[in-house]
């Protein structure tokens, strides 16, 4: 049930009728955020999934947990504007399965995510749990600077802090009631 007022005939997009009626123009940036960084960031689908994923769960956040960009992504894009044909499911690679999901919460040990993956949870939940801590840590550091380039550092950075602030505005308000948009889901 939403914490602030959503009218009847729009609950199956609660969160998209708050962020155009009761906060315009900051809901717009967001919406713009978000679509940036489906459509731009430089990661593999994977990557960018084990790190989501380990956000929503966190979070809490009921739509992020059931969000499977492989199967949802574009069809999300297309109903807020975006373009699907840029996003991280159009550039190709490995499809993450229930089972690497599944496997996220164990991610120390699981062998179903690599190196690359692990390090993103890694970084999501430094950022989630210990953020005072996060940018002293300089093994840490080592580690994802030999992983990744400054780019994909700054993207996914970027991109988990977008995927925090969305889940937990979008959990808090009680806006986690359906999972996408109709016309996205279809």
């Amino acid at each position: 049930m939403p914490n602030i007022h959503i009218p009847a005939d729009d609950l199956a997009d609660p969160l998209g009728y708050a962020l155009r009626q009761h906060s315009p123009a900051i809901g717009a940036a967001a919406g713009d955020f978000v679509r940036a960084v489906y459509q731009s960031l430089r990661l593999s689908l994977r990557i960018a999934e084990a790190a989501r994923y380990r956000i929503a769960q966190i979070n809490g956040c009921l739509v992020c947990q059931g969000f499977r960009a492989a199967d949802h992504l574009d069809g999300y894009l297309a109903s807020v504007g975006g373009d699907p044909s840029r996003s991280l499911v159009a550039r190709g690679g490995a499809r993450p399965d229930e089972a690497f999901y599944a496997a996220v919460d164990q991610w120390k040990t699981s062998p179903l995510l690599d190196d690359r993956e692990r390090l993103a949870v890694d970084l999501a939940e430094r950022m989630a749990f210990s953020p005072d801590e996060l940018g002293y840590d300089d093994g840490f550091w080592s580690k994802m600077r030999a992983a990744y380039s400054d780019a994909e550092i700054t993207d996914l950075t970027l991109a988990i802090g977008m995927w925090m602030a969305m889940g937990r505005f979008t959990h808090a308000l009680g806006l986690d009631t359906v999972c996408l948009p109709a016309e996205a889901a279809a």
